[in-house]
C-alpha cells in the first residue's frame, strides 16, 4: 500500500469548555498538515470538533476523501471520541493507517495501545511534524517503525517504544498550511465574530505546576520563533484571510523580554491591527509593569494570568512559584493598561469546604479582574499531582476531565456539592462584577456586555448567570436595564445549542 492521502481530524468532543468565546482552530494541524504537504503528502484538515459534526458527517466526509491515513489529536477529555473516530475510520477501511498524537497519548500510549490496537496502529509522542512524515516516509519504504524517534505502536502481543524524538528547533522554518482552513466558522464572539486565528510564537513551558500537563509535554524546556517571522505571519493572516483577532496558544509567549518586546515595537511600527489575546506568567506582568502602554499599543487587548488558588499552601502545593500577593498586583497592571484581566480558580481539592470556597470567592472580587473562573480541579493521571488526588478520585470516566464536571471529592463535600458551590461562586463573581460595571472604561463596559450576553445564553454557566438575572434589583437600575434588554433579544432570537465559556483550553 502506497500512502498519499491524510486527514488530520479532530474529535468531536464538546464539553463547554474547549469551545470558548469563539470557535478556534487547530493550530496544531496547521503545522502538521503543512509538514506533510511539504514531504508531497495530500491532506485534508478536517475540524470536526468546530464544525460540530456528528458521526454521519465524519463518516460522509472520511469516504469522500479516502485516506490512507487517519490522524487525530486530543486531550484527556476528548479521548474517548478520538478513540471512537479511529475505530470508524478502520470500520470505513481495516487498511487505513490510525495516528494519535498531543498531550494524553504521549503519556498514556501504554493504556491506549493495551485497549485499542486493533483500531489505533501509532501513536507520535511529542511533537508531530518531523515524526508522522517520517513514519510515513517509513511504510511507504517498507521499513521498520521502531527505526523511527517518537513513535509508539503495538507489536507481537505488547507495547514497542521507540526513543524520544529531539525537539523542532528552528521553528520558523516549519511550513504551515493555513489555506487549508475553513476559515469562516473560526470568529469571536466577543467581538462582534470577528474572524478569529489561534497563532504559535514559541513552544515550551519553564515551570513546574504539579497539576498541569504542559511543563511535563514540554520537558519544561521553552523555544521561539523570530519576532520578525511571527508578526509577518499575522500579517500574512490579515491580509489573505481577514483575521482581525488572533489567540497566542503559547504557555509563555514573554519568556524572553527582548523578543517579546520586539514583537511588540514591530506590531506597532506595521501598524498590524490585529488584537491579541495570550496568556502568560504573573511574574512576567510583574516584569513589564513599565511596558504595558506598549502592550495596549500593539493590540494586545485580553490577558490571562493563572492565579490558581487563594492560599499560599495551595499555591506552594501545585508548584506555581509565586505568592498570593504578586497575583493582586499582576491584576492591578493589566488593569490598569486597560487591558481586559482574566484569571481562573482551581477549586475541588481534597481540603476543600464551602468556607473555603467562599472565602476564595472573596479573594477573587478583591482581585478584581475582569473574568474569573472557578475550575474543577482534573486530576491528569500524568500529572506529577495525580498520586495526592488518586484517593479522592470520583470516576475514571475521561470525558468527565474537563475542568467544568468535578471528578474529586472533597473530604467534607459531596461531588454534587462541589458542582453547587462552582456554580455559585461564578454566579456571586459576576453579580459582583457587574455591580462595578460603570467603573470601567468605556470600552471595556461595552466588551463586558458582550460577555454577560455570552455567560448567559451560550456557556455553561448559563443557568447561574439567568438566576442572577432575576437577582437585577440589587444591581444599579442601568444594569438592569442591560440585563432586561439582553433577556428581551435573546429570549426572541432563541439561544445557541453550542455552550461556551471564556475558560483556558486544558
Amino acid at each position: 500500500m502506497t500512502i498519499k492521502r491524510v486527514a488530520l481530524i479532530t474529535p468531536p468532543y464538546h464539553s463547554g469548555v474547549v469551545e470558548s468565546a469563539g470557535t478556534w482552530l487547530n493550530v496544531g494541524f496547521v503545522y502538521v498538515a503543512g509538514s506533510l504537504r511539504a514531504a508531497g503528502y495530500e491532506v485534508d484538515y478536517y475540524d470536526a470538533m468546530s464544525l460540530w459534526h456528528k458521526w454521519p458527517e465524519i463518516e460522509a466526509r472520511i469516504r469522500a476523501f479516502n485516506p490512507d491515513v487517519v490522524a487525530t489529536t486530543s486531550f484527556t477529555a476528548s479521548i474517548g471520541h478520538a478513540l471512537e473516530l479511529t475505530a470508524l475510520a478502520k470500520e470505513i477501511n481495516p487498511d487505513v493507517v490510525t495516528v494519535h498524537g498531543n498531550v494524553h497519548a504521549t503519556f498514556c500510549y501504554d493504556e491506549m495501545l493495551k485497549a485499542e490496537h486493533d483500531t489505533v496502529d501509532f501513536i507520535v509522542r511529542g511533537e508531530g511534524e518531523v515524526t508522522l512524515v517520517k513514519l510515513l516516509d517509513c511504510l511507504n519504504q517498507g521499513g521498520d517503525p521502531a527505526c523511527v524517534p517518537g513513535l509508539s505502536f503495538w507489536r507481537d502481543g505488547a507495547v514497542v517504544t521507540t526513543p524520544k524524538a529531539a525537539s523542532i528547533q528552528d521553528l520558523d522554518a516549519l511550513p504551515m498550511a493555513w489555506d487549508l482552513v475553513e476559515w469562516p466558522i473560526y470568529t469571536y464572539r466577543a467581538k462582534n465574530n470577528a474572524r478569529l486565528a489561534i497563532v504559535s510564537s514559541s513552544r515550551g513551558c519553564m515551570e513546574k505546576c504539579s497539576f498541569c500537563s504542559q511543563q511535563l509535554f514540554w520537558e519544561r524546556s521553552w523555544r521561539a520563533r523570530s519576532a520578525e517571522n511571527f508578526v509577518a505571519e499575522l500579517e500574512l493572516l490579515r491580509d489573505s484571510y481577514g483575521v482581525e483577532v488572533a489567540m497566542l496558544s503559547d504557555e509563555i509567549p514573554t519568556f524572553d523580554r527582548e523578543r517579546w518586546v520586539r514583537i511588540l515595537d514591530l506590531m506597532i511600527e506595521r501598524k498590524v491591527g490585529v488584537k491579541l489575546l495570550m496568556e502568560t506568567r504573573v511574574d512576567d506582568i510583574l516584569r513589564d509593569a513599565d511596558i504595558m502602554d506598549k502592550y495596549r499599543e500593539a493590540g494586545v487587548e485580553h490577558i490571562y494570568v493563572g492565579v490558581e488558588a487563594g492560599d499560599q499552601a495551595t499555591l506552594d502545593l501545585f508548584n506555581k512559584n509565586t505568592k498570593v500577593e504578586q497575583s493582586k498586583a499582576a491584576i492591578d497592571i493589566i488593569n490598569n493598561a486597560d487591558i481586559v484581566s482574566e484569571t481562573s480558580f482551581v477549586l475541588g481539592m481534597p481540603d476543600d469546604t464551602p468556607e473555603s470556597i467562599a472565602a476564595t470567592i472573596e479573594l477573587a472580587k478583591h482581585y478584581n479582574p475582569d473574568m474569573a473562573f472557578f475550575l474543577a480541579i482534573a486530576p491528569w493521571p500524568y500529572a506529577e499531582l495525580y498520586p495526592e488526588l488518586e484517593p479522592y478520585v470520583a470516576t475514571k470516566d475521561y470525558r468527565k476531565y474537563n475542568l467544568v464536571e468535578p471528578v474529586i471529592k472533597p473530604k467534607a463535600m459531596t461531588v454534587e456539592e462541589l458542582e453547587r458551590e462552582l456554580g455559585r461562586a461564578s454566579q456571586k463573581f459576576y453579580m459582583h462584577k457587574f455591580q462595578k460595571l460603570h467603573d470601567l472604561s468605556p470600552w471595556k463596559q461595552t466588551f463586558m456586555v458582550a460577555v454577560l450576553d455570552i455567560l448567559i445564553n451560550n456557556s455553561y454557566l448559563a443557568v447561574q448567570m439567568r438566576s442572577m438575572m432575576k437577582e437585577g434589583k440589587q444591581m444599579p437600575p442601568e444594569v438592569q436595564a442591560l440585563l432586561k434588554s439582553i433577556k428581551t433579544v435573546r429570549g426572541n432570537a432563541g439561544a445557541s445549542d453550542h455552550p461556551h465559556t471564556f475558560a483556558p483550553i486544558p
